[in-house]
This record gives C-alpha cells, sequence and structure tokens, in this order.
C-alpha cells in the first residue's frame, strides 16, 4: 500500500473525527481490535489443544494399561499351560497307576517266595516319572472330610469315636496337578 495514501486517509479520518467530536484513531483501534481478537482466538485455540491433548493422554494411558493386562494374562495362560500340557495324558495314566497300587498291596500280602524286585521297580519309576512331571497323592486317610477334596461314596459307624466326621477308607485316591485338584478322592466317612 502506498505510505502517502495511508498518511492522506489517517489525517481524513483524524479530521472528520475531530469534526464530529469523537476521538478515533484508526491505526490504534483497528489494532486493538485485532489484538483482542487474536488473544481471544489463541486462548481458544489453546484451550482446545490442550483438551485435546489431554484426551489422547487418556487414550494412550488406558491402550497402555489394556496392553500391560494382555501381557500379564498371556503370561499367565503360558504358564498354566505349560504346567498343564499333559493333563489329559496324566489322568489317562491314573488309572493305571491305581492298577500299579493294588498289584503292590495285593504282592506285599501274599509275601510269595518269588523275587518281584523288579515289577516294584517299574511301579515306583511310573510314579517318580509321573511325580516329576508334577503329579502330587493326596492324603485323605484318618483326615477331615472335605467336601473340596473329597467324594464320599458312603458313611459307616466309625470305628472309634475319633474318627467320627473324618475318612476311614480311601476306595480311589485323590490326585493333584501342580497344586490343583485333577481328581477327588473316593471316600468312606465314619459317622
Amino acid at each position: 500500500m502506498n505510505p502517502d495514501k495511508n498518511i492522506e486517509q489517517n489525517g481524513f479520518d483524524a479530521i472528520n473525527s475531530r469534526e464530529s467530536g469523537v476521538d478515533i484513531n484508526t491505526d490504534d483501534n483497528v489494532a486493538g481490535t485485532h489484538h483482542l481478537s487474536q488473544n481471544l482466538d489463541e486462548d481458544d485455540l489453546v484451550e482446545k489443544l490442550n483438551g485435546e491433548l489431554q484426551e489422547q493422554k487418556d487414550k494412550y494411558l488406558r491402550l497402555l494399561a489394556e496392553f500391560d493386562n494382555y501381557k500379564r494374562r498371556s503370561s499367565r495362560e503360558r504358564i498354566e499351560l505349560s504346567q498343564t500340557a499333559g493333563k489329559e495324558i496324566i489322568v489317562s495314566m491314573l488309572d493305571v497307576l491305581d492298577d500299579c497300587d493294588r498289584a503292590e498291596s495285593q504282592i506285599l500280602q501274599e509275601k510269595s517266595s518269588k523275587d518281584l524286585s523288579g515289577v516294584m521297580l517299574v511301579f515306583n519309576k511310573l510314579r517318580n516319572v509321573l511325580q516329576s512331571r508334577g503329579l502330587k497323592a493326596m492324603e485323605s486317610l484318618h483326615s477331615d472330610f472335605d467336601v473340596e477334596k473329597h467324594e464320599a461314596i458312603s458313611e459307616v459307624p466309625a470305628p472309634s469315636p475319633d474318627l467320627r466326621g473324618k475318612v476311614v477308607t480311601e476306595v480311589t485316591k485323590g490326585y493333584y496337578l501342580n497344586d490343583k485338584i485333577i481328581r477327588f478322592a473316593k471316600v468312606i466317612v465314619g459317622k
């Protein structure tokens, strides 16, 4: 813009304002109004940007927390899976282990002259292999009846008063696999 025209225009405005009795300095008023509106726009913009920033921070924190939860859950599931990976095989082997226990008790009762130490070694090896995989037999005999661990088949009169409400006979052993019950003990309870 031509500086001479700007001076002329300002001069005319000043003359007109003197004649009307209003003191108008156009450059100052325009600049002041513009500055005021610019401050309002900047404040609104800063407030808007702060709100968006806070919203993005919230989304980020939620996403981070969700990811941490996912990592913990998948880690826990992986550990549980590795601990119970052979659960089906071990559960199917429990019947074989029961047969071994019955055979062992029969051998001990008969006390025959035959040397059956090889058979006993096989039974012990089977137990040791299953124990190394996390299998543990439940101790139920003469303990308090617990519905969380035992399955009562029947009740019989207790042979002594201290066996009331306790397991008198263990029909089938219960087992834990890595501290989780995989088979409840079938027991007879004294009443």
